[in-house]
Order: structure tokens, then C-alpha cells, then sequence
């Protein structure tokens, strides 16, 4: 692509690299000038203009963008992703609907390492979507970009996005109660979180605050998944909670994460069916740890004690009004 000022007379069939307010009419960058614009131009004493022109081996902007997005995402409907069409050398990839977001991260470094003109920025991995959420969008910056480049950045990132929509479709939630304790508080914050994930909360059990009534009530859960909220936060992994999962015949597979607030969460399963101890945070709206284990786990994606671990690395979240004992002490009167 060749770029830089021309003489008004020279600058037909160029992009026009920057907006130009003439008498009476604006124009706007990205314009390819035509007669019409020259004359305009000429009219209002503009002897120079700065534009792009193609060459032969370019591909415009828009054209670009369409490209790079299709390859992206081949096939929109089983990727549960929507394409947006091509301006100003932009495609916007959103969420067909709630899910969490899967990407080669390998490959989408490799393809916005091809050519500094071709971008593509996403979430985060595993990022948690409602209908309608940018999951990416791709941006040519320049007008036009090397139709190699554009080739060779498809290759690389055919296929590297898509959205894993949810597979579980009920959830039951048991909470253990102590005198005093907080009993069903936070029921709404956890049923809100299941809506944005297309589930529904189909059973609330409140039990008392033992290993033997926790696990007949584990035994007597027929959603495909189970939620525990205890009234005495679970301090070790053989505490009360993780205890009675493992009486009712299941497995804990991790207790603690390195995620903040959200340390107390332990996971685990009971015959193939998931089962997530909250960490008391979870009674409030905020973003906590447990959010990132249940939108996977909700999504059918495998949580190991390895994967729990690697949060740590941006899970310092921001600290929530309801945390019983703040991180920073407040400053004595």
C-alpha cells in the first residue's frame, strides 16, 4: 500500500487517508474519491490530500477483516458465535448466547504476530458470556494490508474461537445452618448467577451444620448439579463439607484456591455429578473465585487441581462491601 500526500488532481480512486470538512459537506476518512470529490475539493482550494492507494498484492480493510473473522470462526452456528460485517476494517465476534469463552491462545498470538496492521483482541480465556457479549473483535488498521499476510494469519488461527455454551441445566443448593448462623442469605445472589448461565436453581435444602445430615441430603439430590453453602466457613479439606461428600460416596478433588475472595471453595463429585463447595463471598453479587469454577464446570469443562491453581495469576479480585474481615484493616480513629 502506498500512503502520503498527493496533489488533489492525482488523488482519484486513492483512500482518502483523513476526514475533510468542505463547504457544505464532510469528507470522511476511508472515502474512496471519486470525480465528484476532486471537483469538491478543487472547489474549496484544496490543492493536497493525503490518501492510501491500494496495489495489487493489498487487500482492503474491510475485505480483510471479513476474511480473518471467517477464519476465526468457520462455522458461526456450531461455534455459538455471530459475526457482525466488515467496517472501517472491523468485524465484532459476540456470544449467541450464555457460555464461557474457548480460544487457542497459541494461535491468536501467532496470528497477531504476522503483520502489526492485523489485530485481533479477545476476553480472556474462559471468560463467562451473556447473549449479545463481545468475545472479540478484529481490526485491519491500516486501509489496506498485504493479501499474503491476511492469508497466512487464516492459517494459522482457522478455528481458534468459539463459545462453550452450558450442558448442566439444573442445580440444587444445600446450606448448612448453626444458631445465629445466616440460614438462606445469599440464595438469591446464587440462584442469579445460574439464570446468567441458562440454569435453573431447581431445589434449596437447608440442613444443620453436620456430616451426616449434609451427606443424606447429598444422597437425596437428583439435579445434575449440587451447590453447598455452609454456615461455619470450611477451614480444611476434611472439614465438615468436603467430609460429608466424601461419606455420600463421592470425591473431593481440590479444597482452597489461590483466588481472592473465593479461598475456601472446594470441588469435587459424587457419581459423575459435580459438586461445588462455596466459599461464604459466594452470598454476595460480587466476582468471586467461585464464579470462574462454576461457569466452567457449568460449561462440561474439566477442573483440575492443577487448572484451580493456575488462577492464582490475576486472582486478586477487588474487594467486596460484605467480606467479614477486609483484607486492609481500616485505620483507627
Amino acid at each position: 500500500m502506498k500512503f502520503g500526500p498527493v496533489p488533489v488532481a492525482e488523488a482519484g480512486g486513492a483512500i482518502l487517508a483523513h476526514s475533510m470538512q468542505l463547504p457544505g459537506q464532510k469528507l470522511r476518512k476511508g472515502l474512496l474519491l471519486d470525480a465528484d470529490h476532486i471537483t469538491a475539493l478543487q472547489a474549496a482550494d484544496v490543492t493536497e490530500v493525503t490518501v492510501a492507494r491500494l496495489e495489487a498484492t493489498d487487500m482492503h480493510e474491510d475485505a480483510a477483516a471479513d476474511a480473518l473473522a471467517q477464519a476465526l470462526v468457520p462455522d458461526p452456528e456450531a461455534a455459538g458465535l455471530s459475526l457482525s460485517k466488515a467496517f472501517t476494517g472491523r468485524v465484532n465476534i459476540t456470544a449467541k448466547g450464555p457460555g464461557v469463552v474457548s480460544l487457542n491462545q497459541r494461535a491468536l498470538v501467532a496470528m497477531n504476530a504476522i503483520d502489526p496492521m492485523i489485530t485481533l483482541a479477545t476476553v480472556p480465556a474462559y471468560q463467562q458470556m451473556t447473549e449479545g457479549g463481545m468475545v472479540g473483535t478484529v481490526k485491519v488498521i491500516s486501509y489496506g494490508v498485504s493479501a499474503r499476510d491476511v492469508e497466512k494469519a487464516c492459517a494459522v488461527a482457522r478455528g481458534a474461537l468459539r463459545l462453550r455454551p452450558p450442558v448442566h441445566k439444573t442445580a440444587a443448593l444445600i446450606v448448612t445452618d448453626i444458631p445465629g448462623g445466616a440460614g438462606l442469605k445469599g440464595e438469591q445472589a446464587i440462584a442469579d448467577r445460574l439464570t446468567a448461565l441458562g440454569m435453573q436453581l431447581v431445589e434449596t435444602k437447608l440442613v444443620p451444620h453436620e456430616e451426616a445430615a449434609l451427606a443424606d441430603a447429598l444422597a437425596t439430590m437428583s439435579a445434575d448439579m449440587v451447590l453447598i453453602l455452609t454456615a461455619s466457613a470450611t477451614s480444611d479439606a476434611y472439614d465438615v463439607a468436603p467430609q460429608a461428600v466424601r461419606q455420600a460416596g463421592g470425591r473431593v478433588e481440590r479444597f482452597g484456591m489461590p483466588v481472592d475472595p473465593g479461598n475456601l471453595l472446594f470441588l469435587g463429585e459424587i457419581s459423575g455429578r459435580p459438586v461445588i463447595g462455596l466459599p461464604g463471598c459466594a452470598r454476595s453479587p460480587a466476582l468471586n473465585g467461585a464464579d470462574w469454577v462454576l461457569s466452567r464446570v457449568v460449561c462440561g469443562i474439566e477442573v483440575t487441581g492443577q487448572d484451580i491453581a493456575e488462577m492464582g495469576v490475576g486472582g486478586l479480585l477487588k474487594e467486596i462491601p460484605t467480606r467479614p474481615m477486609p483484607r486492609r484493616s481500616k485505620a483507627r480513629g
